[in-house]
């Protein structure tokens, strides 16, 4: 297991650096006011593809030699990862091959496909991704470009947290959402060399807890078919992302279904941004657990603005 170090963020930077967005920091009175702290996001949302996840796969594809490129890029992944391989695979010229579970959200899919992946779906469970992922590997000889555990991935993800601090001084703590931890650890690996005395958070849905009770275990603890709208954080955490997560952040805070689509509601009327249920996860933790966070300044990391409107958590039925 190789652990990415600055050295390969600052590559990171410069290599993505002409594909990527280096994306805004917005701030809201009001909701300053709710949290009793001052909040800075930033907005990956605005990120190509949609989410953060085009930092990452760009730097995974363009890092490639030519002679691996030409036999393409594959991975496993709900939906923001997916999208974002397909996209940088096609800025490259390359194919992609993209293993989906049959149940990702349609817009999701949909996105992969117009960027030119083609989709192997398979059943809604790591097991059956990574069985799926096995026959593709060995059918089209791509390289594998893990979603999270993958040093290049992850040094790809730290670039957003180096141009948070940029835009934004002094700020006390950063929080973001984790799933497979992938954004968590970048932000590990970034604030370790240009912030060492700013905190990092974790926001986790209470319904796929996985990483906040491993944290309390001091070890991986494998979840238990997780459920919930935040789609993009069922993923476990892997051996690469546990080294940073449990070495670097102060504490993962859960919440609750219905304080998630709270927090995107406030997040669509108050920043006036489309986002994503995961992105609204660090939010719903800001205002669940206010003693934490009480005058600080803290950044909080957008992740995606992918949703299907004709699904948005809030619809009846």
């Amino acid at each position: 297991m190789r652990i990415p170090t600055h050295d390969d963020v600052k590559a990171a930077h410069e290599r993505i650096a002409p594909h990527v967005h280096r994306t805004p920091v917005l701030t809201s009175a009001s909701l300053d006011r709710l949290a009793g702290a001052g909040l800075f996001f930033k907005c990956e949302n605005f990120q190509r593809a949609g989410a953060f996840k085009a930092r990452g796969a760009s730097n995974a594809v363009f890092g490639l030699s030519d002679a691996e490129a030409g036999k393409g890029v594959a991975t496993h992944s709900s939906g923001n990862h997916a999208q974002a391989l397909a996209w940088a695979a096609r800025r490259r010229g390359i194919p992609c091959h993209v293993v989906m579970p049959d149940d990702a959200v349609a817009a999701k899919k949909q996105a992969v496909a117009g960027y030119g992946g083609r989709i192997v779906e398979c059943e809604p469970s790591y097991p059956a991704r990574e069985a799926a992922l096995a026959g593709v590997l060995e059918e089209t000889g791509a390289a594998f470009v893990h979603p999270y555990d993958d040093p290049r991935v992850i040094a790809g993800q730290a670039t957003c947290a180096v141009e948070l601090m940029d835009q934004t001084r002094g700020l006390d703590a950063v929080i973001a959402p984790i799933g497979g931890g992938g954004m968590v650890s970048g932000i590990c690996l970034a604030l370790s060399a240009v912030a060492p005395d700013t905190a990092v958070y974790a926001a986790e849905p209470e319904q796929a807890d996985d990483a906040a009770r491993s944290l309390r275990a001091g070890r991986i603890v494998a979840g238990v078919a997780p459920q919930t709208i935040a789609d993009g954080l069922k993923a476990p955490l892997g051996d690469l992302t546990w080294h940073f997560v449990s070495s670097r952040v102060a504490d993962i805070l859960t919440v609750s279904e219905r304080e998630i689509v709270e927090a995107m509601k406030l997040m669509w009327t108050r920043l006036k941004t489309v986002v994503e249920p995961s992105s609204a996860v660090p939010l719903a933790a800001i205002l669940k657990h206010g003693r934490v966070f009480a005058g600080r300044r803290v950044g909080v990391v957008v992740t995606g603005g992918n949703v299907d409107p004709d699904r948005l958590p809030w619809m009846a039925g």
